[in-house]
């Protein structure tokens, strides 16, 4: 009791572990390093721990302190990983060790390490903070801000292609259509489609079938239709063949001699806006010095204007000739005729 009483009265206060702690923790390290990089230690896995300061809270769970006043931090248990797509494995807890806290790798074995401050080693193994990596966008909307870029920086011809392209596109919409017909019903009265050619605007066929009625034929008009009962053997259905043509005719420009029958006999109903009757064209029939209001045939108006004879003989008419005789006679008047329209369009 006596020598308690002389340390407590007469001694100095004992030195603060604290700071001896930590200069006895620095020389640990920098001893450590120096031989991993000489060579004769393997690095540690483990990062290094701080030691404790002075009057600091107590130890966590899992730590233990030493007699030299260090930190002895048992192992982390391993912490599962989601491996994505785009990137490395990333950990689900905030808390695992972070593997570029370890120890820089040697440059040079001479180098001074005593020299090297430990904040600054830190420091330099730190990594550069790097932007979260944007999602990949789908390659649909990538082409579609291509195309809305493209024009901001060009303007002019933005407008020029608009117009070519508009007058590239009037034609691809724009087909003539012929029907020919064979009797049925009561006396072979009624016309029912035998026979439908559609061809483009530049005379190109689209499409030539024989259609086979839904009732039975009385009169084939082989004068003028050209239509035989061996043209019947294969045809094609009506509701079929009605199905394929009017996906042709939707939506677009439609040229005919006499249409309103060919439509009839397809039981089908165009809008007139998009309905061009070479029959009732009155700028066609001043360029055949024909009256206005007349309704001339096919035969006459192609013969003065086109200079070309059609259904000619007693085999019978052709859809094909009729529908591209029909698209050649528009043309003629087209951007006349079209300007008329444009200015009193008609009224479905």
């Amino acid at each position: 009791m006596s020598t308690l009483l002389l340390n407590l009265d007469f001694g100095e206060p004992p030195p603060k572990k604290g700071f001896e702690g930590n200069a006895k923790h620095r020389k640990f390290v920098r001893k450590r390093r120096f031989l991993e990089r000489r060579g004769f230690l393997n690095k540690k896995n483990q990062p290094p721990s701080k030691a404790p300061k002075l009057n600091s809270e107590p130890a966590k769970k899992g730590e233990t302190s030493s007699a030299d006043g260090t930190w002895n931090v048992s192992p982390l248990p391993k912490k599962k990983t989601v491996v994505s797509s785009s990137g490395p494995e990333q950990s689900l807890d905030k808390k695992a060790a972070v593997p570029w806290l370890t120890p820089a790798p040697a440059q040079k074995a001479g180098s001074a390490v005593a020299k090297v401050d430990l904040l600054e080693e830190f420091q330099s193994a730190l990594p550069k903070i790097r932007n979260h990596p944007a999602r990949p966008h789908k390659k649909g909307p990538q082409k579609n801000l291509t195309q809305k870029n493209a024009p901001q920086s060009s303007p002019q011809p933005h407008s020029d292609d608009k117009c070519s392209a508009a007058s590239q596109k009037m034609p691809k919409k724009m087909v003539a259509i012929d029907c020919e017909m064979v009797g049925t019903g009561p006396k072979g009265h009624v016309s029912s489609l035998a026979r439908c050619s559609i061809v483009s605007y530049h005379g190109d066929v689209l499409y030539d079938e024989y259609v086979l009625p839904p009732c039975h034929i009385v009169d084939y008009r082989t004068r003028w239709s050209g239509i035989r009962k061996q043209h019947m053997v294969n045809a094609t259905p009506f509701k079929v063949a009605r199905g394929q043509i009017l996906k042709i005719l939707t939506g677009k420009i439609v040229v005919g001699h006499a249409i309103h029958n060919d439509f009839k006999a397809l039981q089908y109903f165009h809008p007139k806006s998009l309905t061009r009757d070479t029959s009732h064209i009155p700028p066609l029939n001043r360029k055949a010095d024909c009256p206005e209001n007349a309704t001339m045939s096919l035969k006459t108006l192609t013969k003065k204007l086109l200079n070309r004879d059609i259904q000619v003989g007693k085999s019978g008419h052709s859809s094909v000739e009729d529908a591209q005789a029909a698209m050649e006679l528009y043309k003629l008047v087209e951007v006349e005729w079209e300007q008329h329209l444009a200015q009193s369009p008609p009224k479905d």
